[in-house]
């Protein structure tokens, strides 16, 4: 598996944007976004901080269904 790159929350948002995910709320420092899908809806929540931790950010890929290679496509 390749190493996850260290990014900050802003970034994450960023790319995920351009994977089809829409920002449906914002409460304190977490963003929550949204991708609906044929079968069911991906929902997200992505902390708004200046670096994440890499299990963070594996986390968020795995709930986006996005492998390392394709989030990296995206930044």
């Amino acid at each position: 598996m390749p190493r996850l790159p260290v990014v900050s929350g802003r970034q994450v948002i960023r790319a995920l944007e351009k994977a089809a995910f829409t920002i449906v709320a914002q409460e304190g420092s977490h963003v929550k976004m949204k991708k609906p899908g044929p079968t069911r809806t991906l929902i997200v929540i992505v902390p708004v901080h200046p670096e994440l931790a890499r299990k963070t950010l594996s986390s968020i890929l795995r709930q986006a269904n996005l492998s390392v290679e394709e989030f990296k496509a995206l930044l």
